[in-house]
């Protein structure tokens, strides 16, 4: 048998604080892809022209619309769930 040491009770003021800054830099990064996004899109970087461009800020469109709504209702399930013991 190996001698573990007690695991620490958990503060559940700590974890919502956790949950809450997950969520929000989860949104906040989402946010970020889209407007970015919009910029490729517009074709404001030399680096990306043309039809590449636009199909490149529709992804980042997507995938930060994505990252903003979805993942957070997401989490927010997970969170929801009792931990499994």
């Amino acid at each position: 048998m190996t001698d573990m040491p007690p695991i620490p009770p958990v503060d559940p003021e700590k974890v919502a604080r956790q949950r809450f800054f997950a969520l929000g830099l989860f949104r906040l990064s989402g946010a970020l892809l889209v407007m970015f996004g919009f910029l490729i899109l517009m074709q404001r970087f030399h680096w990306v022209q043309g039809s590449k461009a636009k199909a490149m800020g529709a992804i980042f469109v997507v995938v930060g619309l994505f990252q903003f709504v979805i993942v957070p209702r997401l989490l927010l399930a997970l969170f929801r769930k009792p931990p499994q013991s």
